[in-house]
């Protein structure tokens, strides 16, 4: 009997860390990263590409990065152009996984329409500040990629990303369903405690400046004007017509804060600032989260913390 049960605690140990293995996953930046270790847990092993502030408009892959995608099972990126980079990685890993566009299924924002109406008229004049313009829509294909900024839409983010574990693990799908579902009951929570907050608002304290415009889809949920002083992508840079014009707006329309972003340089808010009456409210979480410890590291966090911010400084 002792060398049956010694023989059975062997194989156990044996066999332990195939049963045990993690799905490797990779996924595009800080914030989908997070939400694929919401839903996967302790079944998934998640490498992300670009890490906690780290900016996804202007990354270059790594070898290490080639690597990574090789050896996953499972690619989750956000879709919509904001991985530029990605289609060149992708080629060159020879990646042979599943591959799941968290955003597929929401339903985008067209962004010529929408900064269109955010331009001040002197800078449509401007021949080369039109061309920098549509140079960064070209960026993303003419779509706004921050779909994540509305929590309704990380709704569908969740279930894509439970659907592709799912996939390539089925052994665990009910396990990444029943994660998935806890996680979107408590962001459903959050998400309504802040709508009422802002609901209470008034129309003149509805207006703020970011530093890119990477908040349009927060801005529609809760019934905001956010407009980005460096329009959506951080590498594209706005022209002196550009700034003077959005200056000129502030004043106008006396908007009363301004944001900077983790991933941003504050110099241009920061000179927005001492032209205008507008004051800084505030850093905002935009394409990225904090380092582990911060005050947004996970997507929860992030959401919280800049729907307060918003708040500490529209509220006044």
């Amino acid at each position: 009997m002792k060398l049956i049960r010694s023989s059975l605690l062997i194989l156990g140990l044996a066999i332990s860390p195939l049963a045990l293995a993690k799905v490797p996953v990779t996924a595009t930046f800080s914030i989908l990263g997070d939400l694929v270790q919401q839903v996967g847990g302790d079944q998934v092993s998640v490498s992300t590409l670009v890490g906690p502030n780290g900016d996804a408009h202007v990354y270059q892959p790594t070898p290490q990065d080639i690597r990574t995608l090789a050896h996953s099972k499972l690619l989750v990126s956000n879709g919509l152009g904001f991985e530029g980079w990605l289609e060149r990685l992708d080629t060159a890993s020879g990646f042979k996984g599943v591959k799941v566009v968290a955003s597929q299924g929401i339903q985008p924002h067209q962004m010529q329409e929408e900064e269109a109406e955010h331009q001040d008229e002197a800078a449509h004049d401007h021949a080369d500040a039109d061309h920098d313009h549509e140079a960064g829509h070209h960026h993303h294909g003419g779509l706004d990629p921050h779909a994540w900024n509305d929590p309704a839409n990380v709704l569908v983010y969740v279930d894509n990303i439970a659907r592709g574990l799912s996939q390539v693990d089925p052994e665990h799908a009910s396990l990444y369903a029943d994660n998935a579902a806890r996680y979107k009951a408590q962001l459903q929570k959050l998400d309504a405690d802040y709508r009422a907050r802002f609901a209470k608002l008034s129309a003149d304290r509805r207006r703020a400046i970011t530093s890119h415009d990477a908040f349009g889809y927060l801005a529609q949920a809760y019934h905001l004007t956010l407009i980005g002083a460096q329009g959506i992508s951080t590498d594209a840079e706005p022209s002196a017509a550009e700034i003077a014009g959005l200056i000129r707006q502030i004043r106008s329309e006396k908007i009363p804060a301004l944001f900077v972003e983790n991933i941003s340089n504050p110099n241009l808010i920061q000179q927005i600032e001492r032209e205008t009456d507008a004051r800084v409210g505030g850093e905002l979480y935009s394409d990225a989260l904090s380092p582990a410890g911060g005050e947004a590291a996970t997507y929860l966090a992030l959401l919280e913390h800049n729907l307060n911010t918003l708040l500490a400084a529209l509220e006044k």
